[in-house]
């Protein structure tokens, strides 16, 4: 790692904090987790400043504040199971491995989760299984194995009016899922807590701006969009 790279991580905790991430976990993965490695070459130069960016199939890398908001919302312990739908380039997910026992995580882009398995290769990251699938419909029963319920859920998509109810039912009790909720140019992203078996208490964390959640597996011609 040369000097100008740890100049820009440095800048770029110091800058998270200063908007009021204080999870000290938080803010050593965003240093640890080399950003550049996860966005196209036309746009490395900007890997490190604090803006969402375009990664293909008109899909974005959240900006690291929303990131930050996200992980440190979660109060991830190295004990907790957590389900991530929307892979994407691999980013978030690759903050989750560092502070979290194991991340489950599905894209539906089977052209991005190919690469973003590459990306978590390369960093070594042990802690992770991904699937390309229906996050809408959570993690699915593999070779009679149940994961499911997770500790934590994190869903980088918008769902229109509420979270999916498959999701909510393989969240575990005392569980935390965060999620954007609302249509495009009106998005909230709010915490749901499992109190118990039917109820779930909730809050607003912030406005946000993310890609809508969608059912399947994207389609050909929709993955080469």
């Amino acid at each position: 790692m040369n000097t100008q790279d740890i100049n820009r991580r440095v800048r770029l905790v110091m800058d998270l904090r200063s908007k009021g991430i204080r999870d000290t976990r938080v803010l050593g993965a965003m240093e640890r987790v080399p950003r550049d490695v996860f966005v196209p070459a036309a746009v490395k130069d900007q890997a490190w400043d604090d803006m969402a960016l375009p990664i293909g199939r008109g899909q974005t890398i959240s900006q690291p504040l929303v990131v930050a908001i996200m992980s440190e919302a979660l109060a991830l312990s190295d004990r907790d199971k957590v389900l991530e739908i929307g892979t994407g380039c691999g980013y978030q997910t690759a903050i989750l491995c560092k502070l979290c026992r194991r991340v489950y995580t599905i894209e539906r882009h089977k052209y991005l989760l190919e690469h973003a398995e590459r990306r978590f290769e390369e960093l070594r990251l042990r802690n992770v299984t991904a699937l390309a699938g229906d996050g809408m419909k959570g993690w699915p029963k593999m070779h009679g194995i149940e994961q499911a319920p997770f500790d934590k859920i994190i869903v980088t998509a918008a769902a229109r009016e509420k979270p999916p109810q498959k999701l909510l039912d393989q969240l575990s009790l005392g569980g935390v899922m965060i999620i954007p909720i609302g249509p495009s140019g009106d998005q909230m992203l709010k915490l749901y807590r499992k109190d118990s078996i039917e109820a779930y208490s909730v809050r607003d964390i912030m406005p946000v701006r993310f890609v809508p959640l969608l059912p399947d597996i994207a389609s050909d011609n929709e993955d080469a969009a």
